[in-house]
């Protein structure tokens, strides 16, 4: 009634001969390349202090310093800081993930910088973030 099946399944796993990467390989992939594009923007927002710990992070990482260039976007500040909160947002959850606290940081020091830059400046006399 049924013909048997033949070929094996796409679903089954192959004896392959190339090498796997482990769990935290992976993740520090993903690491360097949230940083990158966090660094991408920090450049392109003239922030050069921030943009040299974040290349130092990735370096540190991938075992090179990061090709480094401002290639200008033409966006609105604000646009360019809503980016990079985000990208640090995405930075920060990787490198808790990996437990890499020295990224984990310098990730939820620059989304508080972007935030800050966002909200404009405090009124004289008051801490940002205080009621």
């Amino acid at each position: 009634m049924y013909e048997p099946i033949r070929s094996p399944s796409v679903h089954t796993s192959a004896d392959a001969d190339f090498p796997h990467r482990s769990r935290e390989e992976e993740l520090d992939i993903q690491l360097a390349g949230h940083l990158v594009a966090l660094l991408a923007v920090t450049d392109e927002l003239g922030l050069g202090a921030a943009g040299d710990r974040i290349a130092e992070q990735v370096a540190r990482l991938r075992g090179a310093p990061p090709a480094r260039h401002a290639g200008l976007t033409d966006a609105a500040p604000a646009d360019l800081h809503r980016r990079a909160h985000a990208l640090a947002g995405r930075a920060l959850l990787v490198a808790a993930s990996r437990a890499d606290t020295t990224a984990a940081i310098l990730a939820a020091i620059r989304m508080d910088a972007h935030t800050a830059a966002l909200a404009g400046p405090a009124p004289s006399g008051q801490l940002v973030g205080a009621h």
